[in-house]
């Protein structure tokens, strides 16, 4: 805390052919937790014989009122993180952040929504997992820190996360047929964001039908002051002057439907799932294109079923992307000496298909076995189409016939000792092969580039073998301990491996990482292998209702992560990659994805004081959390791009009859350990006051607040470099050092009526 008392006196600080499987794991490990939560309303699909002590390690979750209130202020559902001790979340489209745990963020993670492992298909990621929902289906979140049983990981070296929405609803025995649903609405000033979604079930005793729909959409929104000169959006758009406060970039539009269908029998749950969203544009200030159309379809079948010896689960689901990017409204359009060449159009197409099967099976009293196998099938095509001067005549062919597909087998052994000792050993065996086919560029001055990496051979298999080993201590009703290692590996994603051309322009439009630069990938990439330690201690009153407290340290090393170099050699139009490349200061680079060792650690602290209860006030709460991480790059001795620095959040909640409310305190250090071969920028620590408030009247419920009340102007840590506006193709068209602003003050109301 001395970080933070330092950071007061500062006068900007405080008061300024073969497939694979990921899905099931991160299900399995929810399987206990999936199956009460069903109990509500599925009376009859249970797991029989369950332990009834809690299980070796156990998720973090946000409480149903942070649930509920999240879902009624904005169209992010990586948002509704952001309750979780150490986890925060990297800048990047108004529905599309990032969360990231630890210092790990997007691949590194394992998110799984409804069972289903989805594929960011962008080359930056503009289309992660949780953009594909809006955030008022999401019923349950699960997230898994530290040392991450082999049921929930799997490809991924972070934490586990998982996202579900409502399970299916029943009426109960001799009932009859029953309706209910829900209309509700969301408003913001700041961008003037709105956003309204409604859902209808139909429900007997063996059948349930639902449907969930959803439209947001937003402006740009302010920052608390001018961080910019006002000016045009671009040399060619000069009726469209953004102000100096005016965060360009980050106005979006999103629809979204979804029909599910649930048969219920004495025994098990037989469900299905289609899926369509439509963004029509999703504008990124920390990118140099925009989002311009975003289609998707998916379908998930589901199928549970109780035996006597547990419980058995299978799915199988297919998700198709049809992603297009080019310059929105606040970047430039026409290039070219005549200012002809209208933008540049970059297309996607990726299709994901996955299945899994895995089985709960209670051995005795004390021990439980789960065992699954996965499969995941992943396709993409990533081309440009020529558009005029040296983006012509030919398509750019940025991946071409990308396959990256894997397999894995799993098993985990949780058993109980004695009423407080609980341990669980898993193993996971996975293999992940990934291949592109012959690619081209626009013309033959990508003619080298392009003849070294079709003459390569593409084709890459690569095996990994995770385990975990995790224990529960609880002596007494107050205390507990939790001790967990675990070994986990992930492979490179399409992008990391067979981006190709060293060209600048080419460069510049891939970028994972939101900080401006280019990227070339590197078939020579090997896994990233991670060993994670972690322990937490957590202490309470008995009931665990007056006061709480929890510390978890943690550590991991990471065998060949892939972080960044600084790439050189090129020469002609490949001059990106230069000798005064591997040099420059102050400015964009050019970067090929490298493997190093790396050392991540950190620490976790939270905790809740119960303040007492008053006629006039109600029930008064103190809750509070810390968190530092730590990352680098040990080859080096460079930092981690993005890692968050100290950060706190303290909040007051008073809870009387209907009515709740929070006045929460976020603090943040200033960031002075960068990665400087990116050239990151520091940003200067800051404290934001947030307000909110709701109100629960029979099937209504009322959400109000106010974000950053003081109107504090501050740079998110995470959230990039600013590239929103002007001629951003162009490698020093856009302004190098200026980060992308937080949002200043915002009033935030939400409505929404249940019957």
């Amino acid at each position: 805390m001395n970080r933070f008392a330092s950071l007061a006196r500062r006068p900007h600080a405080w008061p300024a052919a073969t497939h694979a499987l990921r899905p099931l794991c991160a299900l399995l490990a929810a399987l206990p937790l999936a199956s009460l939560a069903q109990e509500a309303t599925m009376p009859a699909v249970t797991v029989r014989a369950t332990p009834a002590a809690a299980p070796a390690t156990l998720p973090e979750q946000p409480t149903p009122e942070a649930l509920a209130a999240g879902r009624a202020s904005g169209g992010d559902t990586a948002a509704l993180l952001r309750s979780i001790t150490g986890l925060s979340l990297q800048g990047a489209g108004g529905m599309s952040s990032l969360p990231s745990l630890h210092g790990m963020t997007d691949d590194r993670l394992r998110i799984v929504l409804d069972g289903m492992d989805l594929v960011s298909s962008c080359g930056n990621h503009m289309n992660p997992p949780l953009s594909y929902v809006d955030p008022s289906r999401v019923a349950a979140v699960r997230v898994y820190t530290g040392a991450v049983p082999v049921s929930v990981g799997g490809d991924s070296i972070g934490a586990g996360i998982q996202v579900d929405t409502a399970a299916p609803a029943f009426a109960a025995p001799g009932q009859g047929p029953v309706t209910h649903g829900e209309l509700g609405a969301w408003a913001q000033s700041n961008g003037h964001g709105l956003g309204g979604h409604a859902s209808a079930t139909y429900a007997t005793e063996r059948l349930s039908l639902r449907y969930d729909g959803s439209i947001a959409q937003a402006d740009n929104y302010r920052a608390a002051r001018a961080f910019k000169a006002a000016g045009p959006a671009g040399a060619d758009k000069p009726d469209r002057i953004l102000a100096g406060d005016e965060v360009g970039s980050t106005s979006y539009r999103a629809r979204n439907h979804a029909l599910a269908v649930a048969l219920r029998s004495d025994e098990g749950l037989l469900g299905l799932e289609l899926g369509m969203q439509d963004v029509p544009y999703q504008n990124f200030p920390n990118q140099r294109m925009d989002m311009t159309r975003n289609d998707s379809t998916h379908l998930n079948l589901r199928y549970q079923r109780n035996f006597a010896w547990g419980e058995m689960q299978a799915r199988a689901w297919h998700e198709r992307t049809r992603h297009g990017m080019n310059f929105g409204p606040d970047k430039q359009f026409w290039y070219g000496p005549a200012g002809n060449v209208p933008g540049m159009p970059m297309d996607t197409l990726g299709r994901t298909s996955g299945a899994q099967l895995s089985g709960d099976i209670v051995l005795s009293e004390r021990d439980t076995l789960r065992v699954g196998a996965e499969a995941l099938r992943y396709r993409l095509d990533d081309w440009w189409m020529p558009s005029g001067g040296g983006m012509a005549p030919d398509i750019f062919r940025n991946i071409a016939q990308g396959q990256r597909d894997r397999l894995s087998v799993y098993g985990e052994w949780e058993t109980r000792w004695s009423p407080a000792w609980v341990g669980q050993f898993g193993l996971r065996a996975s293999r992940v092969h990934s291949n592109s086919g012959a690619v081209q560029g626009y013309n033959a001055s990508y003619g080298a580039d392009a003849a070294a990496f079709n003459a390569a051979d593409r084709s890459r298999s690569d095996h990994h073998l995770d385990f975990s080993a995790l224990a529960r201590y609880t002596p007494n009703a107050d205390s507990s301990y939790e001790l967990g290692f675990s070994r986990k590996t992930r492979s490179p994603n399409l992008y990391e491996r067979f981006a190709w051309s060293t060209g600048g322009m080419a460069m510049r439009m891939v970028n994972l990482a939101g900080d401006g630069n280019g990227y070339v990938g590197n078939l020579g990439l090997k896994p990233e292998t991670a060993h994670t330690l972690s322990a937490t201690a957590a202490w309470h009153d008995a009931g665990g209702q007056r006061w709480g407290l929890r510390l978890t340290p943690w550590l991991s090393q990471v065998r060949d992560y892939i972080d960044a170099e600084r790439c050189s050699g090129g020469s002609g139009a490949m001059a990106a990659c230069s000798s005064a490349n591997l040099s420059g200061e102050r400015k964009f680079v050019y970067l090929r994805f490298a493997n190093t060792d790396a050392r991540l650690w950190g620490l976790d602290l939270s905790g809740f004081l119960a303040l007492g209860r008053s006629n006039a006030l109600g029930d008064l709460r103190l809750e509070g959390s810390v968190s530092q991480a730590r990352g680098r790059n040990r080859g080096t001795g460079d930092g981690l791009y993005n890692t968050m620095p100290l950060n706190a959040r303290l909040a007051l909640t008073q809870q009387r009859g209907a009515w709740s409310s929070t006045a929460e305190v976020l603090l943040v250090a200033a960031k002075t350990r960068v990665s400087a071969v990116r050239n990151e920028l520091p940003t200067a620590g800051y404290s934001l006051l947030n307000l909110r408030a709701s109100y629960q009247w029979q099937q209504w419920r009322l959400d109000a607040g106010i974000d950053n009340v003081f109107d504090r102007y501050y740079a998110h840590p995470q959230g990039g470099a600013y590239t929103g506006q002007g001629a951003t193709m162009g490698g020093t068209a856009v302004p190098w050092g200026v980060r992308v602003p937080g949002m200043g003050r915002s009033f935030k109301l939400g409505l929404s009526m249940q019957w």
